[in-house]
């Protein structure tokens, strides 16, 4: 049972971090980086957002409640990143961040429900036989939280360093990190398969 419990935790942990699906580090970078330490409450409440929606949407689809084109799902993940970073790019400098989280936590929680539903299929696979799919599913968001607040403690380190040490403005931290960012998923988003067609 325990050991059943480690599996699914670390399955959940390899998921945000599997260097091959890089989107969902991606997302918690952009999601992170106007961010610093003493603003952890506000970025651990955006974290469990994601975590929240991405659970919402692969129990409905572990119980056959929604079904979603793969292809579009493929296609919304890296465009709900795109759509943060350039939000950064236009606010980075300025206090949107502190006093306005509307935009980001929609985005977060909406990109959550569509990983969510990216994932469904890998999930069903393999555990689609198992009697007891919500216990997994709560074990796999648990390790799926554990990886993001990882993440999440690497990119404000690193912002703190970059803007402590290397005295970069907090502006153009977040302005190279989002730009970087959003060099790396425009490509994700026209080798998708739906502009394929």
């Amino acid at each position: 049972m325990l050991e059943d419990f480690w599996f699914n935790v670390e399955y959940g942990m390899n998921h945000v971090l599997d260097i091959n699906a890089y989107d969902h580090v991606l997302f918690l970078i952009v999601l992170t980086v106007p961010y610093l330490f003493n603003n952890w409450k506000r970025v651990l409440i955006l974290v469990s957002t994601f975590t929240l929606g991405h659970t919402l949407s692969l129990v409905l689809a572990a119980y056959g409640v929604v079904k979603v084109n793969p292809q579009i799902v493929e296609f919304l993940i890296p465009v709900t990143i795109l759509i943060v970073a350039v939000f950064n790019v236009f606010t980075a400098g300025k206090n949107s961040q502190k006093e306005k989280i509307g935009i980001v936590f929609l985005s977060t929680l909406s990109f959550g429900l569509i990983h969510g539903l990216g994932f469904a299929r890998e999930f069903h696979m393999m555990f689609g036989d198992s009697d007891n799919k919500l216990l997994l599913l709560l074990e796999f968001a648990l390790g799926i939280e554990v990886a993001q607040v990882v993440v999440v403690f690497v990119v404000l380190f690193l912002g703190y360093l970059s803007q402590t040490i290397f005295r970069f403005s907090k502006r153009d931290w977040v302005m190279v990190v989002s730009a970087i960012v959003i060099g790396l998923v425009i490509p994700m988003i026209l080798n998708s398969d739906l502009l394929a067609y």
